[in-house]
């Protein structure tokens, strides 16, 4: 399976790049992954809420052009579905009987992602009701890809 993460803004502390990197590696056994940065835009400090769906639609736009037709779209929200690690294995697994030969998380910026974009995706994923800074929700994002494939295989993983 090909799996695409798709992330508002760039890693720029070493520390980011290198928990992705060693997720990245791990998980070549598994699956075929690609990690595309799209460019965020200058958030103000005060922005109206006009401003911020504004600054989330040009986000969503650089986003839109890199997901692939045919593409399962699991956008992460706040707002989405909770579920173990156990349930997230299983349906990564099912997504892939099912014949989905794609895969496809979005991880948005500062203020989230597009609204478009949320309601385009074929699924919304919440990892919590707490806010995280969207680097760290890329290695989290990883981590929890590589242990549903561990835990697909019944391969070992602490818990």
């Amino acid at each position: 399976m090909k799996i695409t993460v798709i992330c508002v803004g760039k890693l720029k502390e070493k520390y980011w790049k290198d928990a992705v990197a060693e997720y990245a590696k791990r998980l070549q056994a598994y699956c075929r992954l690609e990690i595309i940065e799209v460019a965020d835009e200058k958030t103000p400090d005060h922005g109206s809420r006009t401003e911020e769906e504004q600054i989330k639609a040009r986000e969503g736009a650089r986003i839109r052009r890199y997901i692939g037709q045919g593409a399962y779209v699991i956008a992460l929200a706040i707002d989405g579905v909770p579920m173990d690690s156990v349930s997230f294995a299983k349906t990564v697994e099912q997504l892939g009987i099912r014949g989905v030969s794609h895969l496809v998380f979005l991880i948005g910026g500062s203020l989230g992602l597009d609204k478009e974009l949320l309601r385009e995706a074929d699924r919304k994923l919440s990892f919590s009701k707490m806010t995280f800074p969207h680097q760290l929700m890329r290695v989290i994002l990883l981590e929890q890809i590589y242990r549903g494939y561990r835990i697909t295989n019944g391969e070992p993983y602490h818990k």
